[in-house]
């Protein structure tokens, strides 16, 4: 991995801990629909995978019903869960060092541009950036695989120089489907099972390994 050039990583549950800010607005907007929901624990579920889709699945909603939830999350969201959030320990000197060996770095995440960027200005992460690629609040390009598309070809990146790194088994499939290396962490939100079974190249259970990996 050390000779992979193009670094792509995911944003929630990868480089940051979104748990806070997302589970809150997920209750927000279940709560608009009648939904109470006791623990914030319960949703950790939604973190990673697109959220209309979560709440089809989660919940039974219809189409129309999760787009509504969506956007009704989005009012949360918007204005206070955006920062309700955290950046992993160690992940700012793993992002320096990875700049300082001459590598390029992106974003590759489901979540939307403007809040994705918002989040990494925030947390000062945006200086290790080269490229920040979401999906559109529209709903375009939600699926992982299609965010690293995006983002591959936007940045004419060869796949045969790049390595997805991720938590969840969307960020793995994804990055395999568009033939990249992968990476899976196991300090976010997917557990070892899940992440075993998408079958990654290389799994780190912490920062710290994910920088032995890449360094």
């Amino acid at each position: 991995m050390q000779k992979k050039n193009n670094i792509l990583f995911d944003l929630d549950g990868t480089l940051t801990d979104p748990m806070l800010g997302i589970t809150k607005s997920v209750r927000y907007a279940l709560n608009a629909f009648g939904i109470s929901v006791d623990s914030l624990e319960s949703l950790t579920p939604f973190i990673g995978p697109p959220l209309a889709g979560s709440f089809r699945e989660f919940y039974g909603f219809s189409e129309e019903e999760a787009n509504r939830a969506l956007q009704i999350y989005r009012e949360y969201f918007s204005q206070t869960g955006l920062f309700e959030n955290e950046v992993y320990p160690g992940i700012p000197q793993l992002l320096s060092n990875l700049q300082k060996s001459g590598r390029h770095i992106f974003v590759a995440t489901s979540k939307p541009t403007v809040y994705a960027t918002q989040i990494l200005e925030h947390f000062g992460l945006s200086d290790f950036i080269t490229y920040i690629g979401g999906s559109e609040l529209s709903g375009e390009r939600v699926e992982k695989e299609d965010v690293i598309d995006f983002v591959l070809k936007n940045n004419n990146i060869n796949k045969e120089t790049a390595v997805m790194i991720g938590d969840r088994k969307f960020d793995i499939i994804g990055g395999k489907k568009r033939g990249l290396k992968t990476i899976g962490v196991l300090y976010g939100y997917g557990d070892e099972e899940e992440m075993t079974a998408a079958a990654p190249d290389r799994i780190a259970a912490t920062v710290d390994d994910l920088a032995r990996i890449l360094l």
